[in-house]
């Protein structure tokens, strides 16, 4: 025993004496390493800019022994430029890398496979930042991470700032390769996603329509969603027996939509709207889908993003289209001054099969700010109500099932959830499916009532998801500057630094004429006090006099424009490249006069978040 105990020791101690730690400085250091690779080994890469880099891991380590890729310092490794990662070896983790001011073109940024032959398996992407990494043009589409292969891993890593088009995160089951996959997507930041104006906005989609009838077994747990408002589907799930669980939507337009497959799971999670328009929660469509256990918090979306919409189907429907809602379980969410759900949604001369076999029990309705709880657009006799409670105020005929009540309330975080003395009404048989499907199995008492959870996922997002080198808000109001630009000149100059903060140009001359546009690039304000000055060129006609480049912002306040020497087709226009950049544009307190040209032009390429002309003088202009 003795000698047998010494000589495992002494292997032990032999495996882990042979991994090595590799310093690498470029691309063609790193390639060898990785070609050399053995498990246990850590290759590090060195502090800097990696410009233009195509990062392709192909090595493999073992469950013990699993291969570093780590940054120098985290978040020092400044990966930019045209560049992407590619994983397709085995245990493999990479830890610390940050992907800002480039793009991936075509290319997912992370993909969990180096070609078709190779996938990643047992592979983790941990505490690494993609921001603002676009395609400059708007349409052009891509992931950011692309998973394939089995038992992978994102997690603590922060995606800030996605524009252009395409899925942030996708998970896929092109072959059994994919499938089964149990993936996890864990403790992740998702912020900051503008309405993209398109399909193709969502944050993570599991599958696609074509492979929507096989199991992905992904579980996407103790994540922060913040405004997310890509477009309508926040989460699309395209496959089965998925889970959704203890994460926290803050303020994010859209919804979780159970879209395809069969026997998902949505449980604990807070979706707290916090009355902002569009705001959603869970849409249901297909077979055995179960939304237990969820806070919906002043969710104000309507249609399909209601908080929670329970969709008709196609008859017949084939898998990629609206297959009916039957077997699935609502039970214990508490809905606080949310929109009505919607029950039924969709009902139109296509999909007209009723949701059946909806056992909807144990839910909280608390609202005193709206007449109804639910909207129903086609007949809900296939839902099975029991145990639901409605506050008294709710003057709504309701169907049997429902109950007003005095609901009791409870504030944890800020955050009021309701609460109820109405007996619970929960099969025997359904607590025991549910205890093995469910983390915590049903709650003992009606809706969401467990203030020890709902601190736990807020915490959990506050303090433990996204990259723990960067802060997540990226959108705090920088105090801005203020510069005199007496001369064309001296526009010019200002106009062609790229300010990182707003920057207030007063025009203390009085004629600014150019021959060659004025080009805003960043967070631009252009004022005279009121007093006139006169703007123009001179030669050759101009396309147009100012252009403001995708991502910026012009506001033109209190300046007095006589335009009588601008020789253009448009005095302003909007970058014309399709930029996935957002622009705003603003005229207020201004007087505008003597123009012969178009004074803003913009095309449906262009994506403004604003534009506002308010309390401004127009006279003697033809354009």
């Amino acid at each position: 025993m003795v000698r047998l105990f010494f000589l495992k020791c002494c292997l032990l101690l032999w495996g882990t004496a042979m991994a090595d730690t590799i310093v690498v400085k470029n691309i063609d250091e790193l390639k060898k390493a990785n070609a050399i690779a053995r498990p246990g080994d850590i290759i590090i890469l060195q502090n800097g800019e990696w410009q233009d880099v195509k990062i392709v891991l192909s090595c493999a380590g073992t469950n013990r022994q699993p291969i570093y890729f780590k940054a120098q310092d985290a978040g020092k490794v400044l990966i930019t430029g045209n560049s992407q990662l590619k994983i397709g070896g085995s245990f493999i983790v990479v830890d610390g890398f940050y992907f800002t001011n480039g793009y991936a073109g075509d290319n997912a940024i992370i993909d969990f496979k180096t070609d078709k032959k190779q996938v990643a398996n047992n592979c983790r992407v941990t505490n690494t930042v993609i921001n603002d990494f676009n395609n400059p043009k708007r349409m052009d589409e891509n992931y950011w991470v692309s998973m394939s292969g089995k038992n992978n891993r994102v997690d603590h890593c922060s995606f800030l700032n996605k524009k252009n088009m395409g899925v942030l995160m996708a998970v896929l089951l092109d072959d059994e390769r994919s499938r089964e996959n149990f993936h996890s997507i864990d403790h992740n930041y998702f912020g900051v996603r503008l309405p993209l104006a398109s399909n193709s906005g969502e944050i993570i989609r599991v599958g696609v329509s074509q492979h929507c009838e096989f199991n992905s077994n992904t579980q996407i747990t103790d994540n922060f969603f913040e405004h997310c408002d890509g477009e309508t589907e926040i989460i699309s799930i395209k496959s089965g027996s998925n889970i959704v669980r203890n994460n926290l939507f803050n303020e994010c337009q859209g919804s979780v939509v159970l879209r395809h497959g069969n026997y998902n799971t949505v449980e604990n999670n807070i979706f707290l709207g916090n009355d902002k328009d569009g705001t959603g929660g869970v849409r249901v469509i297909n077979k055995g889908q179960w939304v237990v256990n969820n806070l919906f918090y002043k969710c104000r979306g309507t249609g399909f993003r209601s908080p929670l919409a329970i969709m008709n189907g196609v008859p017949n429907s084939p898998a990629f289209r609206y297959v009916a809602v039957t077997g699935a379980v609502i039970a214990n969410n508490s809905f606080f001054n949310c929109a009505p759900i919607s029950l039924c949604e969709g009902s139109d001369t296509e999909r007209t099969v009723q949701p059946s076999q909806v056992a909807f029990a144990n839910n909280i309705f608390y609202n005193d700010r709206d007449k109804l709880i639910y909207n129903s657009y086609d007949d809900i006799n296939g839902f099975e109500f029991s145990g639901n409670a409605v506050s008294k105020g709710i003057a709504q005929q309701l169907a049997k099932g429902f109950t007003r009540a005095a609901l009791s309330s409870h504030k944890a975080g800020g955050v009021i959830i309701p609460g109820t003395k109405v007996k619970t009404v929960i099969s025997d048989s359904l607590r025991a499916v549910g205890k093995l499907r469910l983390k915590d199995g049903f709650p003992p008492g009606a809706g969401f009532g467990d203030m020890k959870k709902f601190l736990q996922v807020r915490n959990n997002a506050y303090n433990d998801c996204g990259a723990k080198f960067t802060t997540q808000n990226v959108t705090a109001a920088r105090k801005p500057i203020s510069v005199d630009c007496k001369t064309t000149a001296e526009l010019k100059a200002q106009l062609t630094v790229v300010h990182t903060i707003p920057v207030i140009i007063n025009l203390s001359g009085v004629s600014y004429i150019s021959d060659d546009p004025f080009i805003i690039n960043g967070n631009v304000t252009i004022t005279s006090h009121k007093k006139e000055v006169h703007m123009g060129n001179t030669g050759k006609d101009l396309p147009y006099l100012f252009e403001i480049r995708g991502g910026s912002i012009l506001t033109l306040s209190t300046i007095v424009l006589d335009l009588s020497g601008v020789k253009a087709k448009k005095f302003i226009t909007a970058d014309m490249n399709g930029s996935s950049g957002h622009s705003c544009f603003s005229v207020m307190g201004s007087t505008i006069k003597n123009l012969n040209a178009v004074f803003f032009n913009a095309t449906k390429s262009t994506m403004f978040d604003s534009i506002i002309i308010n309390n401004n003088s127009f006279s003697g202009n033809k354009g």
